[in-house]
């Protein structure tokens, strides 16, 4: 599995329920492996040489003190989200054994059968596909999973949308994913070839671009039709990504609530028997802007509360498509309509 910016969902399923009792000497020794994957891999290795400080300091430590795995967890995820500001780092137990890696950066062979599986029964994250009154289409996105597991269903929505006057892309519920799944629903957006974003890795020193794509697997909405993009403070990773690079490509508009402020893309680590850790070895870096959104969110443009962005994107689009519509019928279908969503139906 590639290196991705994971969504908090599939994360939160690598927690079973948790090994019963936590003696002394395996905190110790999950907290010193933390310390390690901090220090070997974490994107600012002086914010990681911070985070070895804290949970050297023995107030720190004694903090930790739990007999209690799951509790461990938050507290430790705790101490590192504090002086990063970072909240992809998180710290997981498993009733189960973790396995052992196969090599340094990719996860077990049954990792990804379980992750996989996730997400088949989620279907890859394409929750919803609909056609609104206007010939709006709606589409509903829970995650970006894994583009090799992913393409055919996100093919499969963006297929049955392509004909529509105005789309809307709902990422209110969207924990992230994999770059290259978001790579993937953007070209169906655009006409041309376009620089989207890039991910810097320290462990290797390499970036990596992405760019969308000459060819998607059918037709493409395209490029010159509306686009909104629905947002809300759970919009994290992966969806503030796409949320980001279209914002900067001026391709959508954002609607909805400031998102969560997750740039940092990275990996899963096992970090004790029953302990694994993801810890961000990564940044992204917008090629329109230099920067990204860590620790601030992607801003919406029109702001309003998550509840009320699918209403007010409606409401945005439908006068123009009433407006050059032929028929006077549709014309007052679309009035009406337009008149039920602003008294708030």
């Amino acid at each position: 599995m590639k290196r991705l910016l994971i969504p908090a969902l599939l994360l939160a399923a690598t927690l079973a329920r948790a090994q019963p009792v936590l003696d002394a000497g395996t905190r110790e020794r999950v907290v010193d492996n933390v310390i390690a994957a901090m220090n070997e891999r974490y994107v600012f290795p002086d914010v990681a040489k911070k985070v070895e400080a804290a949970l050297r300091d023995p107030v720190q430590r004694r903090a930790l003190d739990t007999d209690d795995p799951k509790e461990f967890a938050r507290r430790l995820t705790e101490a590192l989200q504090g002086p990063t500001r970072d909240k992809h780092l998180r710290v997981m137990a498993s009733e189960q054994p973790v396995p052992e890696p196969t090599d340094a950066n990719r996860p077990a062979a049954e990792d990804i059968a379980r992750f996989k599986a996730q997400e088949e029964a989620r279907n890859f994250g394409v929750e919803r596909v609909e056609r609104l009154p206007g010939n709006i289409g709606y589409l509903e996105l829970r995650g970006f999973a894994n583009a090799e597991w992913a393409g055919e269903a996100v093919a499969s929505a963006m297929n049955l949308l392509a004909h529509t006057e105005a789309l809307i892309v709902d990422l209110r519920r969207n924990g992230g994913g994999d770059p290259a799944t978001v790579a993937l629903v953007t070209s169906y957006l655009l006409d041309e070839r376009k620089h989207l974003n890039d991910l810097y890795f320290r462990p290797d020193n390499r970036t990596t671009q992405y760019w969308s794509l000459d060819w998607v697997p059918g037709k493409r909405f395209g490029g010159k039709k509306p686009v909104y993009v629905l947002t809300s403070g759970r919009t994290f990773s992966g969806a503030e990504e796409f949320s980001y690079n279209l914002k900067n490509l001026k391709r959508a508009t954002l609607i909805g609530e400031t998102t969560g402020g997750g740039a940092h893309p990275g990996e899963l680590r096992k970090v004790g028997t029953h302990f694994r850790m993801f810890v961000a070895t990564g940044r992204a870096i917008n090629p329109i802007s230099k920067t990204n959104w860590e620790g601030t969110g992607v801003e919406p443009d029109v702001k309003v509360k998550a509840d009320d962005a699918l209403r007010v994107a409606q409401l945005r689009v439908l006068p123009a498509i009433r407006d050059k519509a032929g028929e006077r019928g549709l014309r007052d279908a679309l009035t009406a309509r337009i008149a039920e969503l602003e008294k708030g139906s």
